[in-house]
């Protein structure tokens, strides 16, 4: 590390020590997200089950050697690579067709799911209401937390949240070091930070992508479990059921008493990601259990325009052409389901590189879609 660096950083943490937080020299010494991130931050365990779930492996790949975009042809494997790959999965009636690793990483490799997380704490949403736990997502939020109200939130919805419709102003920016994204990544003390929260726009009137709604959700769902961490509801109702091959974790905002990030920062291997756009693929059912309800996975992969609704985004999942849909993290991770194909795609990544994923995908489950 060069000495400016050294100084930099130094000094930025000397400044910390006259402030709450030190989240501005973190943000400065990480400088940007990376899928290793999980090794940085304090986090609570899911264990999995002893009784596995594993995808079958065909005696020969079916990966293909090239694909086409327009008029241009590139070779599978480079393409990947060149776009800063680390895992890539095809898997078509529970079949693992494709498989594949890059830049050191394997089947083991822990990585970052980032915003994938979104669309897991949809399904605990999902399951919290299965059990009684949250009555209805038409339930007001200041039910579980009540430190927004009198702000204007009195009325802001459980449905409005998942919606990304709330309102409520949230600065995305991944690069500025004084924004709300920093303050939830690489801040220590997310509830505080939620009572900060203005309103800004009436509440179902207006999609706006917000990592700080995701994470007015998991404080939701943390008040609903009375006691219970949101790590320890993970495992119980998706990391044992669906037969995980290994361990996750998810990253807290500190160590003591701290809050599961749930905009992000669940940390799992490719394989166990697949799982969960699986569970969706059959409806919620996992071999003759419903872990979720049908009716919430529809609900998650239906388009509504209706309270500020975008017709590309549903309960925390991206909506793509065809009746696809995807678990999305920002350096591109996905979880790609396409149920008319019956094809699941995993690609994992330290970037996005230059690629149009979301074509790819659809043309590989349309390919591998007729490929019964």
């Amino acid at each position: 590390m060069k000495f400016s660096k050294v100084f930099s950083v130094v000094l930025l943490f000397a400044v910390c020590g006259f402030v709450s937080s030190c989240k501005l020299g973190r943000f400065v010494y990480y400088n940007f997200a990376n899928i290793t991130d999980y090794k940085i931050f304090p986090n609570r365990t899911a264990k999995n089950d002893s009784v596995k779930f594993t995808f079958t492996t065909p005696n020969k790949p079916r990966a293909p050697r090239q694909i086409t975009f327009g008029d241009k042809q590139y070779d599978f494997d480079e393409y990947l690579k060149k776009n800063k790959t680390v895992a890539f999965l095809i898997i078509k009636n529970d079949t693992l067709l494709c498989e594949k690793y890059y830049n050191g990483y394997t089947e083991e490799s822990v990585v970052a799911s980032f915003s994938m997380a979104k669309s897991i704490t949809s399904i605990l949403i999902g399951c919290a209401i299965d059990d009684g736990l949250i009555l209805s997502v038409e339930e007001p939020v200041i039910k579980y937390i009540p430190e927004l109200s009198g702000k204007g939130m009195d009325n802001l919805s459980i449905k409005n949240v998942l919606q990304m419709a709330s309102g409520i102003e949230f600065n995305e920016s991944y690069v500025n070091p004084f924004g709300d994204a920093a303050t939830y990544y690489y801040g220590r003390d997310l509830r505080k930070a939620i009572y900060k929260r203005k309103l800004q726009n009436k509440p179902g009137t207006t999609f706006s992508y917000s990592s700080g709604d995701t994470q007015i959700l998991g404080l939701v769902l943390e008040r609903a479990l009375k006691g219970k961490k949101i790590t320890e509801y993970l495992e119980e109702k998706l990391w044992k059921p669906l037969g995980m091959e290994y361990d996750a974790t998810w990253s807290l905002d500190r160590e003591k008493d701290g809050l599961e990030k749930t905009f992000c920062c669940v940390n799992a291997r490719a394989r166990d990601f697949a799982k969960i756009g699986r569970l969706f693929l059959n409806k919620g059912d996992w071999n003759g259990k419903q872990v979720v309800s049908k009716e919430w996975v529809e609900a998650c992969t239906t388009p509504d325009t209706l309270e500020g609704g975008a017709p590309y985004y549903k309960y925390q999942w991206w909506l793509e052409k065809g009746g696809n849909y995807t678990a999305t993290g920002i350096l591109g991770q996905f979880v790609y389901v396409s149920p008319k194909n019956d094809v699941i795609i995993v690609r994992l990544g330290k970037d996005t590189g230059n690629a149009n994923w979301e074509s790819l995908f659809y043309s590989l489950a349309n390919l591998y879609g007729g490929n019964n």
